[in-house]
């Protein structure tokens, strides 16, 4: 379905736009139909900078972005893409007018998607998606947005990728601004939407929650993919010392904070990217060390 080959994004930077500053650098994967695929990383990573020019609000500076084998650049009608594509974003908050009511969102869609429906008939399809949803349509319709939680928010916005039937959810950190026990709702919400065959691109800082709902995982590091495949290879077998680190960083029950600096938790260990034969080297940077097990070289060693 959806495959990034190449992928880099370079910005203008300084008072003349004389620098250049590359936020991502030849990033390849694909999100399949009715797959979860984690994009993991710290902050400045490139995370969220993929998952914009996934949604065409940032431009790619080199490589292709292709739905169905088709390039999403030379796609002129962005309606008829994000019927296929939408995405969630950390601050629901900001995805809603104040002065308007919550549900203007469906009522927008309608007039942009669906303006033949008729008002009985759109209001039973709204009131399904907020169901699927695990929300209470007369809990929700007709109130403001400051009357209704974070969560609520969030699944309002997960509810109108639903009407528009999409392909593909961005979920970019659509967790991390809620509490404990709405985050698990809204992830057993993704694992369900799985389940009807939606794609889901679930960008996260948070390996735990990567780890609970993902097929597969991409981690990355100041912009390039240091290691990727399935989950439980990645987060049970990982290869890269980043990837080590970031699992040695997440806090533990019964266990001591550290104060070491990730990097000082790296063991000296040899680079698995060299370590693999050259025939393994199928994808630019990276090994593939076992069956969709992904790794770059940890730069102890020119690649």
């Amino acid at each position: 379905m959806l495959k990034l080959d190449g992928v880099s994004k370079t910005y203008r930077v300084g008072a003349f736009g004389g620098g250049e500053l590359k936020a991502v650098s030849d990033v390849g994967f694909e999100v399949g139909e009715g797959e979860v695929v984690s994009l993991i990383g710290e902050s400045g990573s490139g995370k969220s900078t993929l998952g914009r020019m996934i949604l065409r609000l940032a431009s790619v500076s080199s490589g292709t972005i292709t739905l169905d084998g088709r390039d999403i650049s030379s796609i002129r009608d962005r309606k008829e893409y994000y019927r296929q594509v939408q995405g969630v974003f950390q601050d629901p908050f900001s995805c809603y007018n104040p002065v308007f009511r919550a549900d203007r969102v469906f009522t927008m869609i309608k007039e942009q998607y669906f303006p033949r429906a008729g008002a009985d008939e759109w209001r039973t399809r709204v009131e399904t998606a907020l169901e699927s949803v695990r929300l209470d349509p007369g809990n929700v319709l007709g109130k403001y947005p400051h009357q209704l939680s974070g969560g609520q928010l969030q699944r309002m916005l997960i509810a109108r990728a639903v009407l528009l039937d999409i392909r593909l959810l961005v979920a970019d950190e659509i967790i991390s601004m809620l509490d404990a026990s709405t985050r698990i709702d809204v992830l057993n919400l993704l694992a369900d939407l799985r389940a009807r065959g939606l794609g889901i691109l679930f960008v996260t800082h948070d390996l735990s929650l990567g780890n609970y709902v993902s097929d597969r995982t991409v981690v990355l590091r100041h912009g390039k993919v240091v290691e990727m495949g399935r989950t439980d290879l990645v987060f049970g077998a990982p290869a890269h010392p980043y990837t080590r680190s970031l699992l040695a960083s997440v806090p533990r029950l019964h266990a001591k904070w550290t104060d070491a600096a990730p990097e000082d938790m790296v063991e000296d260990a040899p680079c698995a990217y060299h370590e693999a034969p050259q025939e393994s080297r199928t994808r630019p940077g990276l090994a593939e060390i076992d069956s969709d097990h992904y790794v770059a070289c940890a730069g102890k060693e020119k690649a």
